[in-house]
């Protein structure tokens, strides 16, 4: 090749790095504008934990494109990454109630995230906390009859039985009682629904005694984005029982499939999450993981 091809080529690569360093600043301006600030402190304490994330520190390569790569290499780096570190300037160091200038901040993090709405009040209700601890439940009941060796999908003997058989079925029912009326009835939706379940401290909403029929309706299966920020993982979830109670030191709680997939534990081990509504009107987000 000559001297002019190789100089077409390093300004058509110059052009497209230009063009994707713009675009990754505008979208994420603030978190790179933090990370600029707070440098050291990552290199010290978190940057192993960044390169985990990203699946890049058993492996470490140079930040050079390949031959013959078509996409440059940093599109490979996990959106996690700036999940967790938009969140990281938004919270508090402990895990309190969030005033409302920082659920704002959350709530727009959430939402331009993932393109819906997230939100810590829909229809003019809200929760007692939109951060809190989260601990482990049970498997609720899906319909009467229902025990663990039906339970799981496919039945006894398949992946879910054998990761979940041991956390056991709740001596009683969600909230709302039965999932279905009957096995023969069951659908696909009434199994994500206990799934990917959460118990919420419905209990502890302003006015909810005195308006307990419309706020009873209104949490029902009620959509929220629960989301471990310290991992970025994030998973829609639906409010299928209330608890835990006040006493317990924790504020909310997750089925085993969603406490396995966030990565949290109960017990001494115990950490945060956030959980905020979703604002579904159209029933069109699907219950269950979801990425940045």
């Amino acid at each position: 090749m000559n001297q002019s091809h190789y100089k077409h080529l390093s300004d058509r690569w110059r052009a497209r790095h230009q063009d994707l360093t713009r675009k990754l600043w505008s979208k994420h301006k603030e978190s790179l504008d933090w990370l600029s600030h707070n440098y050291r402190q990552l290199v010290a304490g978190g940057l192993g934990g960044l390169m985990l994330l990203t699946g890049q520190a058993a492996n470490p390569q140079p930040f050079l494109p390949l031959a013959g790569a078509s996409e440059p290499a940093f599109k490979k780096v996990d959106k996690k990454v700036f999940l967790v570190s938009d969140l990281a300037k938004a919270l508090p160091l402990d895990v309190k109630i969030l005033n409302s200038d920082e659920e704002q901040k959350v709530s727009d993090i959430l939402t331009r995230t993932f393109g819906f709405k997230v939100t810590p009040e829909l229809q003019g209700k809200r929760l007692n906390r939109s951060y809190g601890l989260i601990g482990a439940e049970q498997h609720l009941a899906l319909y009467p009859g229902d025990v663990l060796s039906t339970h799981f999908d496919p039945p006894a003997g398949g992946e879910d039985t054998k990761a979940y058989w041991q956390v056991g079925m709740a001596p009683g029912l969600g909230a709302w009682g039965y999932f279905a009326r009957s096995s023969d009835s069951l659908t696909q939706l009434d199994k994500d629904r206990e799934k990917y379940y959460i118990a919420v401290q419905t209990f502890l909403s302003k006015d909810f005694n005195s308006r307990f029929a419309e706020y009873r309706d209104f949490y029902k299966y009620r959509k929220m984005l629960v989301v471990n920020p310290n991992n970025g993982r994030v998973i829609v979830a639906d409010i299928a029982d209330a608890g835990p109670g006040e006493g317990t030191g924790k504020h909310l709680g997750g089925s085993p499939e969603v406490m396995h997939y966030l990565e949290r534990v109960d017990g001494s081990l115990r950490g945060p999450v956030l959980y905020f509504f979703i604002d579904d009107p159209d029933d069109k987000i699907k219950l269950g993981p979801i990425n940045p």
